[in-house]
């Protein structure tokens, strides 16, 4: 799942992103309003190399910056073997952990020396690396990351090192209800999907996890018919069409991937309890979603940002928060990932007010389908979506995701053109009829992390699913 946000200000910015910036699956645009304006949101070009590597990229020579940021299709964690769960997290743990003729040590003191900034992750449906460099240490940086994807060392003592973090962090995650609740929540929600499989391993298939592991990962993933690519800053198309060879060019041309069949939020309508004595229960709710292709898909980004995405101010922290003290902080997201989508709610509250903290979520729910949302709550939401936007490209780094976002959405350059009007365009009628359609407040899965008193509860195994 994308992570959830808790602040205003994120979720308005969250809302406003392309999804697969938020780890979400490509789209075609529903049909799309005139811009109000000639002049586009984001001057996107398209860049081709001479050996046929493209990118998208938004020229700005203000400040002496570069920045890159670029993804490998279908090589996230999804896709790694069960007993190697956390594989693609491995594997951009250690990428920039030495290449070439530069251990781990040389490596990082050459980034460090020149100010450039270089980094992986892995999402469940991607690989992503970002880039960024003062404009006077180019050619230093590019040769980094060129050397980072096509000759990394994977040394045994970076592995280790990596490995041993990564299990340090699963064995205090155990003990964190957050953590134990999402555990619980994603293996109930996809079943036997690659998505309900640890993203971050387990101790045991990271034990086991080897140099080869990670090599034969790069060999089968990282090739150039996977390879989108977002650029922004004080680089001219020429100059990045070289760059682009000059990084890129010896990658393999193709690999083939594995095929994953779409999937949904099972057991819904059942509550499961994982007892634990403290103080606060954690509640996490999901259910299935809309997919972002679907045509009340921004009626669905307003409808949420109204009941639950804005922190103060939502509905769901009004009535439950600020009228009766029942939690610090609730939160509602829509979330959209290759092969699933969802709609969320979570929060914690004492053990005594579970029992009313969840009738009142549902109470807030059927409100929404029941009766259309004001005047005033319709105008302040689009207002703050679309007057939040131009915060979200404060930087060159955040630009160039956003422009990579857009290709891995297969959303066209112009569409940050349009996004105001989209939103501006949601009716009270269009919330109210898509709250209809989407939301079942009696049907979803909800995992409970405590000691909940006046719930109805199926018991949870006290051993975490895809853990140890």
């Amino acid at each position: 799942m994308t992570p959830l946000l808790t602040t205003a200000v994120a979720v308005a910015l969250l809302l406003a992103t392309p999804a697969h910036a938020q780890n979400s699956a490509r789209q075609e645009p529903p049909p799309q309003p005139s811009a109000s304006s000639t002049k586009p949101f984001l001057a996107i070009q398209e860049v081709k190399s001479p050996g046929g590597i493209t990118a998208w990229l938004v020229e700005d020579h203000t400040l002496p910056i570069i920045s890159l940021t670029f993804s490998f299709k279908e090589a996230g964690s999804a896709r790694d073997p069960r007993d190697r769960q956390g594989l693609a997290r491995m594997v951009s743990n250690t990428l920039d952990e030495g290449a070439g003729n530069l251990d781990s040590q040389a490596f990082q003191k050459a980034l460090s020396d020149h100010s450039i900034s270089l980094s992986f992750s892995a999402n469940r449906d991607d690989l992503v690396g970002s880039l960024k460099t003062l404009t006077r240490h180019q050619d230093k940086a590019f040769d980094l990351l060129h050397l980072a994807l096509t000759q990394p060392r994977f040394d045994q003592e970076a592995i280790d090192r990596m490995r041993a973090a990564n299990i340090s962090r699963i064995r205090s995650s155990m003990t964190e209800p957050e953590w134990i609740a999402a555990r619980f929540l994603n293996d109930l929600s996809y079943g036997d999907h690659p998505y309900a499989l640890n993203s971050g391993g387990t101790i045991t298939s990271l034990t086991a996890i080897s140099r080869d592991d990670l090599a034969g990962f790069v060999s089968n993933n990282l090739s150039r018919n996977r390879l989108l690519i977002g650029a922004t800053g004080n680089i001219t198309p020429e100059k990045l069409a070289l760059v682009l060879d000059q990084v890129f060019s010896a990658l393999p041309a193709t690999s083939a991937t594995q095929t994953l069949k779409d999937t949904s939020i099972d057991h819904l309508g059942q509550t499961y309890l994982y007892a634990k004595d403290i103080p606060q229960s954690i509640i996490q709710m999901v259910q299935p979603g809309l997919d972002i292709k679907d045509p009340d898909y921004y009626a669905a980004y307003v409808m949420n940002y109204i009941l639950g995405a804005s922190g103060f101010g939502s509905r769901l922290t009004e009535e439950i928060r600020e009228k009766r003290g029942l939690t610090y902080g609730i939160y509602s997201s829509i979330f959209d990932m290759d092969h699933t989508n969802g709609f969320s709610v979570g929060l914690s509250t004492e053990n005594k007010n579970v029992a009313e903290a969840l009738r009142l979520i549902r109470t807030e729910i059927k409100k929404m389908q029941d009766h259309p949302v004001s005047a005033q709550e319709l105008n302040e939401a689009q207002s703050y979506i679309v007057g939040a936007l131009p915060l979200s490209f404060s930087s060159t780094a955040a630009i160039s995701s956003h422009v990579l976002g857009l290709q891995q959405d297969e959303w066209p350059m112009d569409y940050y053109d349009h996004f105001p009007a989209r939103i501006r365009a949601v009716t009270a009628a269009d919330i109210q009829r898509v709250a209809r359609r989407l939301l079942t407040p009696d049907r979803m899965l909800t995992v409970i992390v405590g000691q909940p008193e006046g719930v109805e509860t199926q018991p949870l195994p006290t051993t975490l699913p895809n853990v140890e």
